[in-house]
């Protein structure tokens, strides 16, 4: 053993892992497969019920709807990304995933994360449009404009996911074979390497301040001016629309940002918490937006929720409702109903 504790005397790196969630818990653990997988479940269920109205209605084929779809979308990406393995964790006590399988996973979780990030910009841009230049809005978000936000945030993803994977496989993992985690995180796979991890370190906080600083700044500002104007609009019925639009963006951005930071905060800067609440701020961060967007947007968006109830529960839209009038007129009057 070397000086520091490790093996990497030898030069030993393990290239097979196995991982551990909630390691704290012992012979516990198996009792959280159930709730969990009915999390995920629930996940897939709520989110692609709501992708499915989207898909399904041509009303709602508009940016703003597209691009909530897209999001949840994400949602049940990242929860796949993430569930199944740490189901079989709990299923067995060691969770075996080789390095390769570790990188993949990792990468995906960061991919998917920044998708979300994206996404929320696209949907502050499309709002911008909508209230602060209403007359310009179809002419402005257009489908090209959309297919170039989709490769500038195919870039980005990639120049930041890409470069913390490279990164991470170059280290030499000769502490331990055991990842006291329940997925393959940045955080997590450092603990285990050994050798000068500075620049890992402070490459990763730099990567999360300047995404997240850039994002806030961006959203901050888009989402200031579309309150100055939204009080500025003379009818009440379109003001109360378009803020209780923004305050469905609003509490994703929340939930997103806010459990994301408090996470890395947590891992950086807290030496005292236990390894299960770390694992559990990680499963927060993780799964709580997948588990909550569908119902922040099913409940607060009321072109969406009538959809939903009217497939659910065979009930009416009130679009439907103020329609059939003027339907049956128009049967009335191609006589084909006694007037």
């Amino acid at each position: 053993m070397g000086e520091d504790g490790n093996t990497s005397a030898f030069n030993i790196s393990y290239t097979n892992f196995f991982l551990v969630g909630f390691p704290g818990l012992h012979e516990r653990r198996p009792l959280l497969v159930l709730p969990l997988t009915f999390l995920y479940v629930t996940i897939i269920s709520a989110n692609g019920l709501v992708i499915h109205t989207v898909v399904g209605q041509r009303n709602l084929h508009q940016p703003m709807y597209v691009l909530i779809a897209l999001l949840l979308a994400v949602n049940i990406c990242a929860a796949t990304a993430v569930m199944p393995k740490m189901l079989e964790g709990f299923v067995h006590y060691a969770n075996p995933i080789s390095l390769h399988g570790c990188l993949a996973q990792m990468f995906f979780i960061y991919f998917t994360l920044l998708l979300d990030y994206n996404l929320l910009l696209a949907m502050a841009l499309d709002r911008y449009m909508a209230i602060c230049h209403p007359l310009r809005y179809t002419d402005l978000m257009t489908s090209r404009l959309l297919g170039m936000l989709a490769i500038l945030a195919l870039t980005r993803n990639l120049g930041v996911a890409v470069p913390l994977v490279v990164l991470t496989s170059r280290a030499q993992f000769c502490r331990t074979a055991v990842i006291r985690h329940f997925t393959c995180e940045y955080i997590a796979l450092l603990s285990i390497a050994c050798g000068d991890l500075t620049f890992n370190n402070r490459l990763g906080l730099a990567m999360r301040l300047v995404t997240v600083t850039f994002d806030l700044a961006l959203l901050g500002t888009s989402y200031t001016r579309i309150i100055y104007v939204a009080f500025r609009i003379s009818s009440g019925k379109a003001r109360a629309k378009a803020l209780h639009t923004c305050g469905s963006h609003f509490l994703v951005i929340l939930t997103i940002y806010l459990s994301g930071l408090s996470t890395s905060i947590v891992f950086r800067v807290t030496k005292t918490v236990s390894q299960d609440v770390q694992n559990l701020l990680s499963a927060i961060y993780l799964l709580l937006p997948g588990a909550l967007n569908p119902v922040i947007y099913g409940v607060r968006t009321r072109e969406i929720q009538e959809h939903v109830e009217k497939m659910l529960c065979g009930k009416e839209s009130a679009q439907e409702v103020r329609e059939k009038p003027k339907r049956l007129q128009n049967r009335r009057v191609d006589g084909k109903l006694p007037g």
